[in-house]
């Protein structure tokens, strides 16, 4: 890949705050590679009061054509699109960004489709399920519409912002009436759990769920990627439940986000 660096490589950033745990870089540049592009991903740390004045400089930036968004920024790289897609118009964030053909920024999401793709992967099947998810931020909010556009019978919501949980809930019940309410830590009597919150990522970082009240067959899904096996799923395999990490959950999505950056729809 450093063969194919020259002044005509096309560049991606990646933004968040934290950035160190990201695996993206690596494998979408290597993506590119593979699909025979001259294009590499960059990881970029920027605080949550520069993402405006970042994503802004990067407009005249004429080799650089496109942006992954990251925790927390995802709501903050829909606010620069000039054209979004109809989920991430409904969402109100964007993880993956493209150069619009006018010079302005299109978004969509992709981590809801990742998710739920890595989740069939490992034979779980979401219709007709009951699920609770932890986090109503940009992930969440766009796994809880996926798993919803995927036929989960119940979608339970759990966040310790109880203002942005319900907005969310408020906004889902609007396409999926009566199939969504408030969650707690609790997941007795889920077939799945996802968790959409950073916890995990840093050591003594507190569980996002009641772990004893976990039952063996139950479907524990993680989106962080560093540590791989975060304590949630570490626990919940010693329990006996079906697991996916977040690096599954990257893996399942990093060909939509190809697609997407490379001018194609998802």
């Amino acid at each position: 890949m450093l063969d194919m660096l020259s002044g005509e490589t096309r560049v991606f950033v990646i933004i968040g705050h934290p950035i160190a745990q990201v695996k993206a870089p690596g494998g979408m540049t290597r993506g590119f590679a593979e699909r025979g592009r001259n294009a590499v991903v960059i990881p970029i740390h920027v605080l949550p009061e520069d993402v405006d004045r970042f994503i802004d400089a990067l407009g005249p930036i004429r080799n650089v054509d496109g942006i992954i968004a990251t925790v927390p920024h995802k709501f903050a790289a829909r606010r620069h699109c000039r054209v979004v897609s109809e989920r991430a118009d409904f969402l109100e964030s964007t993880n993956i960004v493209r150069r619009h053909p006018d010079g302005g920024w299109y978004g969509d999401m992709s981590d809801g489709l990742g998710f739920v793709r890595a989740m069939m992967q490992t034979g779980c099947q979401p219709e007709g399920k009951r699920a609770l998810l932890i986090g109503a931020g940009g992930a969440g909010s766009a796994i809880a519409l996926q798993m919803l556009d995927s036929g989960v019978a119940e979608l339970a919501i759990h966040d310790s912002d109880m203002a942005r949980r319900d907005g969310l809930i408020a906004k889902l019940l609007k396409v999926h009436p009566g199939k969504v309410r408030a969650g707690s830590m609790d997941p007795s009597g889920f077939d799945i759990v996802a968790n959409a919150t950073p916890m995990g990522m840093k050591a003594g970082d507190p569980l996002p769920v009641e772990v004893d009240k976990l039952k063996s067959g139950v479907f524990v899904g993680d989106v962080i990627t560093a540590p791989e096996v975060s304590p949630l799923l570490e626990i919940a395999r010693s329990m006996g439940c079906r697991t996916q990490t977040g690096v599954g959950m990257f893996l399942a999505q990093r060909e939509l986000m190809l697609d997407f950056l490379e001018g194609k729809a998802i």
